[in-house]
């Protein structure tokens, strides 16, 4: 196999490959004695049908289709090496208007698609809004009381419930003089308020004491999951068992000791306010980095291989059906729900996997022009970080990667010093995050 020279037009690389006679001979005999054993012709046992028989039986082609597809299994990744090309979807093969033939060689025009080449402009000194939030007084008072209320105590009272109160309570559920399945149950808690339960139910709970009874009637909503009872009117006959009410620690001193390691309520206020201004600075920052990158992206403008928004496309099914998976949903689910199928929803992903790809290449290659380099103590921080995420042995994590995948590392991080780099160059306009958002604001300037 003789590879030709490579050119690149139009996202796109294109060579040729030579097969000589011997080659494609060799490559036919081994599929024959690959497959031989599937044949028979009356007067041979199978298995054992000469080649030139089979081939005048069936065609002197039979075995031409596997004999060319095992030869570009081994070739053509060899001739990617060899022409430093790093294809981004399938290739197309043309092998000429004349067909192959026993004894000679053949040719074959491979055609694959590839990343553009491009140079990324204006992405020096970019002006861009900035999100920034200043940490005040009441947003220390705020997480004070969001820690009080999850540190609050249920005590039984015995007045009539209200709004927020927890109700123990035994229900039986009929529709008409029928009770039905699924409608009963006994020492059942329940936050009025809350929502969890049909809607109409918990509001007529509010003004019960202990040791009431109480009809709850109310109709099934017309989309409820259990069809028979979907839009039908029904009578929840309930006995109050209990009433419970949030008792709130007071905020002092003892409850800065019991939910942290300080002693003080000021001293935890202290730590309150470095932890916030510390998520209010890596907040602005992200939020900097989104304005400066989507600035640069609008700067610069080329085409991409459609094979390359597909495959992110498909990368970004994946990562939601993972999603979905997380909360109990299937993407088959989904789909039934939506009454689509996954190939419309990858499509309503494509435009984003669009973009996506296009920044990867403005990211990648603004570390290229820059020299953003990876040092090998870069990589060994990068190692360290992530032993330390997954609480494994740095040395045995290393284990796992093999060269590709720390040259997938090392662009991981080229890409975010770029993002880095052109962060610390722009001129940002500083938006209080209650204000106008950044957007809004850098395109009026």
């Amino acid at each position: 196999m003789i590879p030709a020279s490579v050119s690149n037009e139009n996202c796109e690389a294109k060579f040729t490959m030579s097969f000589s006679a011997e080659e494609f001979s060799e490559a036919v005999k081994a599929v024959y004695n690959r497959q031989k054993g599937k044949f028979e012709i009356r007067g041979f046992r199978k298995g054992r049908v000469p080649q030139s028989m089979l081939e005048r039986h069936y065609g002197e082609d039979l075995f031409f289709a596997d004999a060319v597809d095992e030869l570009l299994a081994v070739q053509y990744s060899k001739a990617l090496d060899e022409l430093n090309i790093d294809p981004v979807g399938r290739p197309s093969l043309d092998f000429g208007e004349e067909p192959l033939k026993k004894g000679e060689g053949f040719t074959v025009t491979v055609t694959v698609p590839v990343a553009p080449v491009i140079t990324v402009v204006d992405y020096k000194g970019v002006q861009a809004g900035r999100r920034v939030h200043t940490i005040t007084d009441e947003d220390i008072s705020a997480e004070l009381e969001a820690v009080r209320r999850r540190n609050a105590r249920l005590v039984p009272v015995e007045d009539a419930a209200a709004d927020g109160d927890t109700v123990i309570l035994d229900y039986a559920g009929f529709v008409g003089d029928e009770q039905f399945e699924g409608g009963t149950a006994e020492n059942q808690t329940l936050k009025l308020g809350s929502g969890s339960f049909i809607p109409g139910f918990e509001e007529q709970l509010v003004g019960c004491k202990p040791g009431d009874d109480k009809d709850v009637e109310l109709s099934f909503p017309e989309e409820y999951h259990a069809e028979e009872l979907a839009g039908k009117p029904a009578v929840f006959k309930c006995h109050i068992r209990e009433i419970k009410r949030e008792e709130l620690p007071d905020i002092d001193d003892d409850l800065a000791a019991d939910v942290s390691e300080f002693e003080t309520l000021d001293e935890y206020k202290a730590s309150i306010r470095e932890r916030l201004e510390k998520e209010a600075a890596e907040a602005s920052e992200f939020d900097g980095k989104n304005a400066v990158m989507e600035r640069i992206y609008k700067a610069n403008s080329f085409d991409v291989p459609d094979a390359m928004i597909e495959t992110e496309a498909e990368n970004m099914l994946r990562e939601f059906s993972q999603q979905l998976g997380y909360s109990g949903m299937t993407l088959e689910q989904y789909c039934g729900y939506l009454k689509k199928k996954p190939e419309e929803i990858k499509d309503e992903f494509l435009p984003d996997a669009e973009k996506r790809v296009k920044t990867r290449l403005i990211t990648k290659t603004i570390a290229r022009q820059e020299g953003l380099d990876v040092s090998e103590e870069e990589l060994e921080k990068e190692f360290e970080a992530m032993a330390k995420q997954y609480e494994m042995d740095v040395d045995k994590l290393k284990g796992f990667f093999d060269e590709e995948n720390i040259a997938y590392m090392k662009e991981d991080i080229a890409m975010r010093k770029a993002i880095d780099f052109v962060y610390k160059a722009a001129e940002f306009k500083d938006i209080e995050a209650s204000a106008e958002t950044p957007e809004t604001s850098s395109e009026e300037e």
